[in-house]
């Protein structure tokens, strides 16, 4: 059940910072709405900002306890009966290949509150999904719109060098998040996939601020050179490597996990070099996969790496940790340490790989008990496995 026809050309047609004032006049029109409103989710994870209200006219709605943020959780899409009016409100998930961006609101009379309606309502909210990303090219205002507070320099080079927040395909889901979200500097994740094999890299650039981000993005902009001239994960990491030390001459390095995933089979090849941590839930068990130990990115001069590698099977669930998490420290000067982790792994194994890693830094912040300038980033992603194709 997609959009009609007028509607999804009208919005492709609309000027890219337009799409919600055409999308209300259209919906007005067509489907006699009586308001429509599009609440994005913020860099943090933990508030729905509207789009196109000035500012302060109407607070950021909480992902925890408003109905769009219990839509925006379960990604289904919610109703609620209008208090002393004959109409509904619908809220519909604003979505793309698994990244959330938020809550499209449209208030309908209770007589055209349909499943059908909702049925081409919900693919109105993907199509508007759709074009949000293609319009952030042209214009500052979804961006600017999903901030609750200015972001440093060095946290602005971070999100913009991202990929999303999550993907899903038929093989696998991926989640993951940054924090302090307005004040990163060194951690950053990366993943690509085609038709045979998915790549995941997790980065930690050393130092603070700017430093900090400026030798995390040329990593992640070398290993994506490499990557994209169709060059295995070893080699990746080498040319990385090098490109980084002739930057500066083994003073600077960065922490690295590269991933390669093959998705017929699930073999799975890895360099670890250097901070991160992998982990792996199957079943009720979890435990950390102990890697080989290579040197960090741009330490020294030609430096070789090798992979090591494992299988993971449909039902897995595997996590790359930045040594923000596992090494935080709670007031009273305790680590947090591996036993913790795998408490807050398990509390998690129920939730979308999507909101895992919302949920274990959440926790983790409670662990801490007081804010920390140091970068924290969990990345989660489950593994389903290719079916075959008559299965």
């Amino acid at each position: 059940m997609n959009p009609r026809p007028d509607i999804e050309s009208a919005v492709r047609a609309a000027a890219p910072h337009a799409l919600l004032e055409t999308l209300r006049a259209i919906l007005r029109s067509a489907y006699g709405a009586l308001a429509v409103e599009l609440h994005l989710a913020d860099y943090a994870l933990r508030v729905l900002k509207p789009l196109d209200r000035p500012d302060g006219e109407d607070e950021p709605l909480s992902l925890d306890n408003s109905a769009e943020g219990r839509a925006f959780g379960s990604q289904e899409p919610r109703e609620q009966q209008v208090r002393h009016d004959d109409a509904v409100d619908h809220y519909l998930p604003v979505t793309v290949r698994g990244e959330r961006l938020g809550i499209l609101t449209v208030r309908l009379p209770q007589a055209s509150s349909t499943p059908h309606m909702v049925g081409e309502l919900t693919h109105v909210a993907d199509l508007l999904g759709h074009e949000i990303l293609v319009a952030e090219r042209d214009t500052d205002l979804y961006q600017r719109a999903r901030r609750t507070s200015r972001l440093t320099l060095a946290a602005e080079m971070q999100w913009q060098l991202l990929p999303a927040r999550a993907c899903t395909a038929a093989e696998f889901a991926i989640g993951a998040q940054l924090e302090p979200a307005y004040a990163i500097h060194g951690d950053n994740f990366d993943w690509a996939a085609d038709a045979d094999e998915l790549t995941v890299a997790v980065t930690n650039g050393m130092g603070e601020g700017i430093q900090a981000s400026l030798l995390t993005n040329l990593a992640v902009n070398a290993l994506r050179n490499a990557r994209r001239a169709g060059i295995g994960i070893a080699d990746q990491a080498a040319l990385a490597d090098q490109a980084i030390y002739d930057q500066h001459r083994g003073a600077s390095h960065v922490s690295t996990l590269l991933l390669r995933f093959e998705l017929a089979t699930g073999q799975v090849g890895v360099v670890d070099a250097g901070s991160p941590q992998l982990w792996l839930q199957r079943g009720r068990a979890v435990r950390r996969i102990d890697l080989d130990a290579q040197l960090p990115l741009g330490m020294f001069e030609e430096s070789h790496y090798t992979v090591q590698e494992f299988r993971v099977e449909p039902g897995d669930r595997l996590l790359l940790l930045s040594d923000g998490v596992y090494e935080a420290v709670s007031p009273l000067g305790e680590k947090y340490g591996e036993r913790a982790l795998a408490r807050a792994i398990q509390s998690t194994r129920l939730l979308p790989a999507a909101t895992v890693p919302r949920a274990m830094l959440g926790e983790l912040a409670e662990y801490r008990g007081t804010d920390t300038i140091d970068d924290a980033l969990v990345l989660c992603m489950d593994w389903f496995g290719r079916q075959d194709d008559g299965r």
